[in-house]
């Protein structure tokens, strides 16, 4: 397939994604003190850049953020369960045929390009695609499944309303994205990972039907919480505002106060997956190997 025809299709199913949705650098890892178990690390990249042209889009009225502008960036997360050897892998960025050179698909509210692949990232860890034995993805948006079909030989950890949608014939575009994918376990709500705490998946519904955050217990002083696309910036969070392209506003509002009080019951670091300012504070706290 030529880069011309793939941008095509990448662009397409953008556009389908927005209809559907109106409806309804480098790794760092830290690890747990030797001494505690379970024994756990994180280790993560940006998987894309993203500049959000028309801000607006990001508040359930339209009316917030109006001729502003903001960069995101689009990580993808390895999380190791070393007592196992276990590893899963949260989401997976742009896909890769977006290429380094900006591409402004569609209405013209995203920007986007990936400046290295996957496999690239994965081989500065001395890792391949087989070394993956789970796939979650906070939800189904072309920005967090771009690179997901790699990984057809790991168990798909998915909300069984969450597969139900995308796999739907209506949202056949959407489906394109995991359809190598298998190997599925069908959840229904919060799902510990590794059977011992200390990753554990939180359903988190609104933004899509069967989205949902991630809890990680590294053995330090805080654990953290990556929010999937529960929050997209700062101001989302402190405001409680849902972007306009939501499946559910009051789904969104709901799974937002289950998080903050689940997220003050551990006491933990909240991790907006798409704010800069978050992906280097984490990159920070696992540089330092502490969480504080």
């Amino acid at each position: 397939m030529s880069l011309t025809i793939a941008k095509k299709i990448i662009i397409t199913t953008l556009s389908i994604w927005l209809v559907t949705s109106c409806k309804q650098q480098g790794g760092t890892t830290v690890s747990k003190d030797a001494k505690t178990s379970p024994s756990v690390s994180l280790q993560m990249f940006n998987s894309g850049q993203i500049k959000v042209n028309r801000l607006e889009a990001f508040s359930d009225s339209l009316h917030l953020y109006k001729g502003q502008s903001k960069a995101f960036v689009d990580p993808t997360y390895i999380i190791t369960h070393h007592p196992t050897g276990k590893r899963l892998i949260w989401d997976t960025g742009l896909p890769e045929a977006i290429g380094k050179t900006p591409i402004t698909p569609g209405d013209g509210t995203f920007t986007l390009s990936r400046q290295d692949s996957l496999v690239n990232q994965l081989k500065t860890l001395q890792l391949s695609y087989d070394d993956f034995d789970y796939i979650a993805l906070s939800h189904s948006h072309f920005d967090h499944t771009g690179t997901a079909n790699y990984f057809k030989n790991a168990t798909w950890l998915v909300q069984a309303n969450e597969y139900e949608f995308i796999t739907n014939k209506d949202n056949a575009a959407l489906g394109l994205a995991v359809s190598e994918l298998t190997k599925v376990e069908k959840l229904k709500g919060d799902y510990d990972v590794f059977g011992d705490g200390s990753v554990v998946i939180k359903y988190t519904p609104g933004h899509t039907i069967g989205h949902q955050s991630l809890y990680i217990d590294l053995g330090l002083k805080r654990p953290i919480l990556l929010t999937g696309d529960l929050y997209h910036f700062q101001e989302n969070r402190q405001n409680k505002i849902s972007p306009s392209f939501n499946y559910n506003f009051e789904q969104t509002r709901a799974s937002m106060e289950a998080f903050e009080t689940f997220a003050k019951q551990k006491n933990a670091i909240v991790i907006i997956q798409h704010s800069p300012k978050d992906y280097k504070k984490l990159q920070e706290l696992l540089k330092n190997k502490t969480i504080h």
